[in-house]
């Protein structure tokens, strides 16, 4: 929660430096024009990977699988929508970095990894999950003998 306050306050303060330095760089009428071009390319990329994101998700439930990297895509063209349509230049890079599908797999993979480690903290991976095993992902978990006392 802390890190949420902390890029509420800290984000608009880069974004608005960003934009008055581009601004100065090339002008105020070029960055509004600039700003309305991404914000316009991003609507229309977060449409078109939302549609595919929606049939694979469709397609993944219609075959009986676990679509579990299409939930995954579906948040992250969620997010990266949101980015997108965020005025500023920083928060448009962070959402093509999450909308395009050239660098979605890098980000589904950290989504993935942060989830493991938010749900499995410090006991490493779950069985099979992604690190391949047990405690720390190098195998099977330690087995402790031992006996229950009432």
């Amino acid at each position: 929660m802390r890190w949420v306050f902390l890029a509420l306050l800290v984000v608009p303060l880069i974004e608005v430096a960003v934009i008055v330095a581009v601004g100065r760089t090339i002008g105020g009428w070029p960055t509004f024009l600039l700003l309305l071009l991404e914000s316009l390319l991003g609507a229309w990329i977060v449409r078109r990977e939302g549609g595919r994101a929606w049939a694979a998700l469709r397609d993944a439930l219609r075959t009986g699988r676990m679509p579990s990297r299409e939930l995954a895509d579906a948040a992250l063209v969620l997010v990266g929508g949101t980015l997108l349509l965020t005025p500023g230049f920083v928060t448009d890079v962070a959402g093509f970095l999450v909308v395009l599908p050239l660098t979605r797999p890098v980000t589904r993979r950290w989504l993935e990894a942060a989830v493991a480690r938010r749900l499995l903290g410090p006991f490493g991976s779950w069985p099979g999950g992604p690190a391949g095993g047990g405690a720390g992902g190098e195998g099977p978990p330690d087995v402790i003998q031992g006996e229950v006392v009432d």
